[in-house]
């Protein structure tokens, strides 16, 4: 399978989720998710395959959502920590983002 790349435009970094058309600010939460939350994962929505980041050992994926609404997905990140730095394999905005 060949390579799979974003092209997105950050319009604005924020430091929780908000609404574009309204401006409304929503209380963000970031969660650690594990393999047994594989079922929460609808990959049909999602580019990359987080199933399978959740398999990789080395790996950790976190979930972006409000708090809220915590089944709701707004984003995911899976990284891994290189003792020197924390490295960013994937990072993903939900496509009604």
């Amino acid at each position: 399978m060949g390579k799979k790349e974003i092209d997105i435009e950050i319009d604005r970094l924020t430091n929780s989720i908000e609404n574009s058309v309204t401006g409304e600010v929503f209380d963000t939460q970031v969660v650690q998710l594990h393999k047994s939350d594989k079922k929460n994962i609808n990959l049909a929505e999602w580019l990359f395959d987080w199933e399978a980041e959740l398999d990789l050992s080395d790996r950790e994926v976190f979930k972006l959502a409000t708090v809220n609404n915590p089944k709701i997905i707004h984003g995911l990140l899976s990284v891994e920590d290189k003792s020197d730095h924390i490295f960013i394999h994937l990072v993903e905005s939900a496509n009604f983002n």
